[in-house]
C-alpha cells in the first residue's frame, strides 16, 4: 500500500490542470479515491491480523472466524471495490480530456482498460448480499468477487503505470 500511495502522489503531479492551475474536480476525486482505497485496505488487513493476535491459541481463520471477520470482508470487498472503481473511472475521465493533446498522460488503451476494470469493480460491490461462504464465487469473501477482482485490479494498476511510462517516453521524444 505504500507503493500504491507513492503511485497516487506521483500520478497527481501528472493529471492535467485547468487554465487557473487547479486540478479539475474529477482529477482530485481520482487521487483521493486511490488514497482512501489504500487506507481501507490497510484497515482491513489490520482487522484480519487482529483475530490471531486476540486469540493466539485458538487456530481461528481470520477471514471467516472471530468478531472482526465480517468487517474485514466488507472492507476488502465492497467498500474497497467502490473506492478503486471511483479511482479508475475518475482517472479515465481526467486523463481522457488530454489524450488528443500533444502530451497525453497515458495511451488510449490504458483509458479503455481503466474503464473496464472500474466497471468490473462496480459489478463486485453487490457481493455484499451473497453471504460469507468463501467457497461461493460471488460471496463477499469469495474467490470471484474478492480474490479475482482484486488480482485484476492490481495487475491493471501495473499496466496503468506502464502506460504512464510509455506516454512519458513518447513526450520525451516529442520534445527532442
Amino acid at each position: 500500500m505504500a507503493v500504491l500511495t507513492a503511485f497516487g502522489v506521483a500520478l497527481a503531479r501528472l493529471l492535467p490542470r485547468d487554465d487557473t492551475g487547479r486540478r479539475a474536480i474529477v482529477g482530485q476525486l481520482t487521487i483521493v479515491s486511490l488514497l482512501i482505497y489504500a487506507a481501507v485496505i490497510l484497515l482491513a488487513t489490520s482487522l484480519e491480523a487482529g483475530t490471531p493476535l486476540a486469540f493466539p491459541d485458538r487456530g481461528m481463520d481470520p477471514t471467516t472466524d472471530g468478531p472482526l471477520a465480517a468487517a474485514m470482508a466488507l472492507a476488502h470487498g465492497p467498500i474497497a471495490h467502490l473506492w478503486i472503481a471511483m479511482f479508475f473511472l475518475g482517472f479515465a475521465r481526467a486523463a481522457q480530456r488530454f489524450t488528443a493533446a500533444a502530451s497525453p498522460v497515458v495511451p488510449r488503451w490504458t483509458l479503455r482498460g481503466s474503464i473496464v476494470v472500474g466497471v468490473i469493480n462496480l459489478l463486485a460491490i453487490p457481493s455484499l448480499y451473497f453471504g460469507m461462504d468463501a467457497t461461493h464465487f460471488y460471496a463477499v469473501n469469495g474467490w470471484g468477487a474478492d480474490a479475482l477482482v482484486g488480482l485484476i485490479t492490481l495487475v491493471w494498476v501495473g499496466f496503468t503505470g506502464l502506460g504512464i511510462h510509455r506516454a512519458g517516453k513518447k513526450r520525451a521524444r516529442m520534445l527532442t
